[in-house]
């Protein structure tokens, strides 16, 4: 009998990716058809941050990315795979102002070489919870 791999992925929302690139285009038009300079950079700041997010939400597609070798998290800079019994899986409960929100961190030390990977619900497209319930759920 043999065993299928278990794979998992979340990845940013693509409703929240695209809803980035159009306000991105929206606030550029604005810039463009704008004729005062201080709201063609406050608007061209605010089109660049758009757009920042807009790749990214694209680029770092799927966020995080598990299978039974280990965990896999992508960044801008590439995807960095951490094995399974080289990471700690935490669930971080944080207050402020009144409201709670809640990341899921990836603790991952090699030798010296130690990293901490925090992710949001908006990271994730899901709540860390449940994220941190399957990572705990498919951990060898």
């Amino acid at each position: 009998m043999t065993t299928t791999p278990t794979t998992r992925s979340w990845a940013p929302r693509p409703q929240v990716v695209a809803l980035a690139w159009a306000l991105a285009a929206v606030v550029l038009l604005v810039v463009l058809l704008s004729e005062e300079a201080t709201t063609r950079l406050l608007m061209g700041s605010a089109t660049a941050l758009l757009l920042f997010l807009g790749v990214y939400g694209t680029y770092v597609r799927p966020r995080l990315l598990v299978d039974d070798s280990g965990l896999t998290v992508r960044t801008l800079f590439g995807a960095r795979h951490l094995p399974w019994h080289e990471v700690k899986i935490r669930l971080a409960h944080t207050r402020r102002l009144g409201r709670e929100s809640r990341t899921l961190e990836l603790d991952w030390q090699r030798g010296e070489d130690e990293h901490l990977v925090v992710l949001t619900q908006l990271d994730l497209g899901a709540d860390p919870r449940d994220v941190a319930d399957v990572l705990h759920a498919l951990r060898p």
